[in-house]
């Protein structure tokens, strides 16, 4: 069985979940959540718990149970604690800034990049090289983050760049055996 898929996910209170067939439904003080599931998968409440049945031992029914199990477990944070991303910019010239739902940033391109805010993530710069992307929606918030990194990921060498900030960078060294 598999051991993430067989714990139950506590309900705490505050929070209302509506399963009606195959669609979860999340409702919190933070917002509210839904999401498709798949058919496979059985969704029981019981209680102030939400348990996970897979129809059989196949690997594909073991992977979606604990798959299945994740998804309701990081609604249920989402819409109570709510998940949040930060990223660091490093470099000579490199700043991020807020300009009403765009994030500008400088990034040692001939023009600026925008990263237009979407609905239900909130991006905040605290100072011109920090950047917080936070929301209800742990996949969002991970994907937002992704881009805003994309746009120009560090460099091994001087560790220039965007990186979250508990990502370590591994340095590399220049050029060797030069000689003046």
């Amino acid at each position: 069985m598999s051991r993430v898929g067989k714990k139950p996910v506590v309900i705490p209170s505050g929070v209302d979940i509506k399963i009606s067939g195959k669609e979860i439904t999340v409702k919190g003080p933070k917002g509210t959540l839904t999401q498709a599931l798949h058919p496979d998968m059985t969704i029981e409440q019981e209680g102030n718990e939400i348990l996970v049945k897979r129809p059989s031992d196949q690997k594909k029914h073991k992977a979606l149970h604990g798959l299945t199990r994740s998804i309701i477990s990081n609604m249920v944070t989402g819409v109570t604690d709510g998940f949040s991303k930060t990223l660091e910019v490093n470099g000579v010239g490199y700043r991020a800034q807020k300009q009403g739902k765009k994030l500008i940033l400088t990034v040692g391109y001939s023009h600026l990049v925008e990263i237009e805010e979407p609905s239900g993530i909130s991006i905040d710069v605290p100072n011109p090289n920090h950047i917080i992307v936070s929301g209800i929606d742990k996949q969002l918030v991970g994907e937002i983050a992704a881009k805003i990194r994309r746009t120009r990921p560090p460099e091994p060498y001087k560790g220039k760049g965007i990186k979250y900030a508990d990502e370590v960078i591994l340095r590399k060294e220049g050029k060797a055996g030069v000689k003046k």
